[in-house]
């Protein structure tokens, strides 16, 4: 199944817009309660909580997106949301998402409207990551972190939603086979947590 929103003129975004707020909401119903990479379980997890960026220009819908500097510890060179672990001050999984945008990209939240939530994504590296789906309106300065973040880019988000472009792979850890999704663009390879947040969001659109 396809989905489908149309983002050709603004009555059109407005109803879009309704649309996702809609599957959002039913999304905890339509799918399970947390979702994850292969092999991970939701218990003794680390709490942690990313934006899902979606920037609605002239052109479309974008998706805002991140790759990691190759020296970080945890997902050197790997593209991600903008997000990180809950910090004891965080008031909650929206507060989490906002800070670290906004430490990492520079992104304000004057620009952020949150729309909704996916499941809670469960990571095999340990992570309970809570996806803060929003609509970002341009335009904004984005200012980012060199120490973390290497570069910054926008995909279509009829790219991203096109199940043709979803691909499942399978690597071998811990002497057994692993399954992981990826959704690669130009030359850009956005797979793992990443990609499965992106599946999520299908899922919810076409449930």
């Amino acid at each position: 199944m396809t989905c489908e929103l149309a983002l050709t003129a603004e009555s059109d975004v407005g109803a879009a817009a309704g649309q996702l707020r809609r599957a959002l909401l039913s999304a905890p119903l339509a799918c399970e309660l947390h979702v994850g990479d292969d092999g991970s379980s939701p218990e003794s997890l680390t709490p942690a909580s990313v934006l899902f960026p979606i920037v609605r220009r002239d052109a479309g819908w974008f998706v805002l997106l991140t790759q990691r500097t190759d020296h970080l510890r945890d997902h050197p060179g790997q593209i991600s949301f903008p997000g990180g672990r809950v910090e004891p001050e965080d008031l909650s999984p929206v507060h989490t998402a906002l800070r670290e945008t906004q430490e990492e990209i520079g992104l304000s939240s004057e620009h952020i409207e949150v729309i909704g939530f996916l499941p809670d994504y469960c990571t095999i590296t340990g992570y309970r990551v809570t996806p803060v789906v929003a609509l970002v309106t341009p335009p904004f300065d984005l200012s980012p972190d060199a120490h973390e973040v290497a570069q910054v880019f926008e995909v279509p988000f009829d790219f991203l939603m096109d199940p043709a472009n979803h691909q499942e792979h399978v690597i071998q850890r811990n002497g057994r086979p692993r399954k992981f999704y990826a959704v690669p663009y130009q030359d850009y390879f956005i797979w793992g947590a990443t990609a499965g947040i992106i599946l999520s969001l299908h899922r919810a659109l076409t449930a």
